[in-house]
């Protein structure tokens, strides 16, 4: 699954935004901000790890994550080459509505 897939969900985006603001996070403290049960925020920490958007250490019984850089990076560079699409577009729109308004300042149709 690719981080796309993994933060189409909801709670997945909710648990990456509350990772992003507290930094690491246990399991369990994570599970304490959501309203579903425990084994439901594992299966979505699973999806976010297969998917590279969280990273999992182990220390002891705890499992820690925090944020992947490679997971937010794949989602960074697709927003990133979007943006750039859509300001061509908004360039060449520009440009056709600045060749208009001079066209009808002199007097052309």
């Amino acid at each position: 699954m690719n981080a796309f897939a993994a933060l189409a969900d909801d709670t997945r985006r909710e648990i990456v935004r509350l990772v992003a603001k507290r930094g690491e996070l246990t399991s369990t403290e994570i599970s304490e901000n959501f309203e579903i049960s425990p084994p439901a925020i594992s299966q979505h920490l699973k999806v976010l790890r297969e998917a590279r958007v969280l990273n999992m250490k182990k220390e002891a019984q705890k499992r820690i994550y925090s944020i992947s850089d490679s997971g937010i990076n794949e989602v960074e560079q697709w927003l990133i080459e979007i943006t750039k699409l859509w300001n061509k577009r908004l360039d060449k729109l520009d440009a056709y509505l600045l060749k208009i308004k001079s066209e009808r300042s002199h007097g052309k149709k």
